[in-house]
């Protein structure tokens, strides 16, 4: 009794209202009605589609493939194989003649001999044997008579300058000048930046700091009191704007986006879910449907034209083309091929029969070539004691009945 009593209605799920469970089958039958003939055109099509591609698109796809290959890439490859690579190699080497060899000619036969005997040879000679000697007596010269002569000058010049310019400049910048700039130049200045200068620099700087002073406090007052009136005026603008958007958001909240909400969790997510799942559910029992039909057809297709024609063709047809096979195709073949054999003998023996006469004729007026006259093996003597008819390089047999050497030597 409880049990019944608490027993949730059939297609209702927790957490749904009444009304989603009432409305869900004759949504999803309106839906079903919907989509049936579209998931029947969509299997249909889709078997449509299989049939073709098994019955057209794959033998066309391979007769195209061997067209392709036969008419295209066969020929290409032929081309490539037979003209362009030769082609090629020939231009290769004629490339490699005309542009490379001659110059590797001209470096290896003209520029690097004249480079060798005519610039590095006469160069290294010109160098072991006029500029290293040169250079040897140079070095000799001034080590061992311009050096000591430039020392010997340099010091007489040194002391010269020494005792005739430095030692009276000595003289008057530590006697003349250092005395006339300290006492009448350095003592005078220092007395006056001293007693005169510092005196009146202190007591203006003690007078324009009062005077900054003054004028930093006049305006530093003047600033904080504009700061704090433009301070206090922005606080309440602030004030009143945040008081203003509180209120706007909270119209905008309560009377836009509550609703909205509201409408999207109760009405549009319940409805889409229900609209989605009945499409799925549509959808699969159409497939369900429509595979049903396909069946339906392909058995009558089968009852009326598969096994009718299955039962003519393995009845009527195989038998009538065996018989036609072995008694009529068979026969005519053997004899089409021995009319050939024949055939072709006899072209042969009349090609050989013309040939031959084309010959004897030709030999008949022009006479037989001078190789086969020389070739011609000569007619075979009359046998005598002293001959033999076997073979030219044979012995002969000796003329003795009984004696000689039974073994004739071969020659």
């Amino acid at each position: 009794m409880d049990y019944g009593k608490h027993q949730a209605p059939q297609g209702y799920e927790p957490g749904e209202g009444i009304l989603t469970t009432l409305i869900r089958i004759p949504v999803r039958i309106v839906v079903l009605v919907l989509v049936l003939p579209a998931r029947m055109v969509w299997d249909a099509l889709t078997a449509l589609w299989h049939a073709a591609d098994r019955v057209l698109l794959r033998p066309l796809g391979r007769a195209l493939l061997w067209l392709l290959d036969t008419l295209v890439l066969t020929p290409l490859a032929w081309l490539y194989t037979w003209v362009l690579t030769p082609l090629g190699k020939a231009a290769a080497w004629l490339a490699v003649a005309v542009l490379i060899w001659p110059w590797i000619g001209l470096w290896r036969y003209v520029i690097v001999p004249v480079a060798r005997y005519g610039v590095a040879v006469p160069a290294v000679w010109l160098y072991r044997s006029v500029l290293t000697p040169l250079g040897h007596g140079l070095r000799w010269i001034g080590t061992a008579l311009l050096l000591p002569a430039l020392y010997g000058l340099g010091n007489g010049i040194g002391w010269l300058i020494t005792v005739l310019l430095i030692v009276p400049l000595e003289f008057l910048w530590r006697y003349v000048a250092v005395p006339v700039v300290r006492y009448g130049l350095v003592v005078p200045v220092v007395w006056l930046y001293a007693n005169v200068l510092t005196p009146i620099g202190l007591g203006t700087a003690w007078v324009l700091s009062r005077l900054w002073q003054g004028t930093a406090w006049t305006l530093g007052t003047l600033w904080q009191g504009t700061a704090w009136v433009l301070a206090q005026l922005w606080r309440g603008i602030a004030a009143a704007g945040r008081g203003l958007g509180l209120a706007v958001a909270w119209l905008v909240m309560t009377l836009l986006v509550a609703p909205l909400g509201w409408t999207y969790r109760r009405v549009l997510t319940p409805v889409g879910r229900e609209i989605a799942a009945a499409f799925e559910v549509a959808w699969r029992i159409a497939g369900y449907v429509s595979r049903a039909v396909g069946r339906a057809l392909a058995w009558l297709a089968w009852h009326l034209i598969g096994a009718p024609v299955s039962w003519a063709y393995r009845t009527v047809c195989t038998p009538v083309g065996h018989f036609l096979r072995d008694a009529v195709w068979a026969p005519a073949r053997r004899a089409a091929a021995e009319a050939g054999r024949a055939a072709r003998a006899a072209l042969t023996t009349a090609r050989e029969t013309v040939r031959q006469a084309r010959r004897d004729a030709w030999r008949a007026l022009v006479g037989a070539p001078a190789a086969e006259r020389l070739g011609e093996p000569r007619g075979i003597p009359a046998r005598t004691l002293g001959s033999t008819t076997t073979v030219p390089s044979a012995a002969q047999a000796s003329e003795s009945p009984l004696g000689g050497d039974p073994f004739a030597k071969q020659g």
